[in-house]
């Protein structure tokens, strides 16, 4: 498994993420053999949420770490994210202050690697958030912040409050939803892939030295289903097989290679609860696509180049 330095920390973390999500679908033997795959394999980054299944993913996770003395606490990296309520976000100091709690209480550990802010709140006010990441950071809660699906100016306004570096940046990102490159590639241009709508945030976040962490790595635009296999894809998916018999591997495996390519070296996120298929997406930190590989891919999913 490759690793990566995580944002403007000394940490070394692997290039792809097990998603939490969906976990709360498996039994307890099947959650421990996941976990048990995961982490032998090199996948010991763990993403999770307190809305994934309303905090019962987190439970579970907690339930199976505590019962399972062969997996140590500081052999793995626990990330979770809280802000979404039903209805509305909320980044209120009172608010993340008390869902870490319930967080480390759910995942039965005393404090989170990565805690990030999950999507952006439109009555953000910084300075409480910047209260609630002093209290966190110095009663040894949470070691490292970040941010999902936030802008540029969105960070900046952040960074303005907070002492702390925002290390991670969740963003949706696949070969068919990549509109954070088609900006940078269309520049000038009066093409629909040249609309900036995010602020160049691929190009601020390796400025800055913040971890890219695509999500829905497999996804069609407007979460249509994934793109392997689906006959709106035909040429991405005929490439997808060319390739993936090049290098003995699957479809899967090559998709998500696609965005390890990329020199942001960004971490995918895999949201799969199939022990097979977690395997290879975890194949994936092994392959480098040739610039050449990379671009067929790119434009086989219906994107332009100039």
């Amino acid at each position: 498994m490759k690793k990566i330095m995580l944002g403007k920390t000394n940490i070394q973390v692997p290039n792809i993420v097990v998603g939490c999500m969906r976990i709360n679908s498996l039994s307890r033997k099947e959650m421990n053999s996941f976990i048990h795959t995961a982490i032998d394999n090199g996948a010991n980054y763990f993403d999770h949420a307190d809305i994934y299944g309303a905090g019962e993913c987190e439970s579970m996770f907690g339930e199976t770490l505590k019962g399972n003395s062969s997996i140590k606490r500081e052999n793995i990296i626990l990330q979770s994210k809280c802000g979404i309520r039903k209805g509305y976000f909320d980044f209120s100091k009172e608010y993340i202050v008390n869902s870490v709690d319930g967080i480390l209480k759910r995942l039965n550990t005393e404090y989170l690697d990565v805690f990030l802010l999950h999507r952006p709140d439109a009555l953000m006010e910084p300075e409480e958030i910047a209260e609630a990441f002093e209290i966190l950071q110095s009663s040894g809660k949470v070691k490292h912040f970040g941010v999902s699906n936030q802008n540029p100016m969105q960070i900046q306004l952040l960074k303005k409050y907070i002492k702390q570096d925002i290390v991670v940046n969740q963003l949706q990102f696949s070969i068919a939803v990549s509109n954070m490159v088609a900006s940078g590639l269309e520049v000038n241009m009066s093409t629909d892939g040249a609309i900036n709508r995010d602020g160049s945030v691929l190009d601020f976040c390796r400025l800055n030295d913040i971890t890219i962490q695509a999500w829905s790595a497999f996804q069609m635009p407007n979460w249509e289903g994934c793109f392997i296999g689906s006959e709106k894809y035909p040429e991405l998916n005929n490439q997808l097989t060319l390739l993936a018999k090049k290098y003995d591997t699957t479809e899967t495996t090559i998709a998500a290679s696609w965005i390890l390519r990329h020199p942001a070296k960004m971490q995918a996120i895999c949201g799969t609860t199939n022990e097979s298929r977690l395997k290879e997406i975890i194949s994936a930190s092994e392959i480098n696509l040739t610039r050449e590989e990379w671009y067929s891919l790119y434009i086989s999913a219906g994107h332009i180049l100039p």
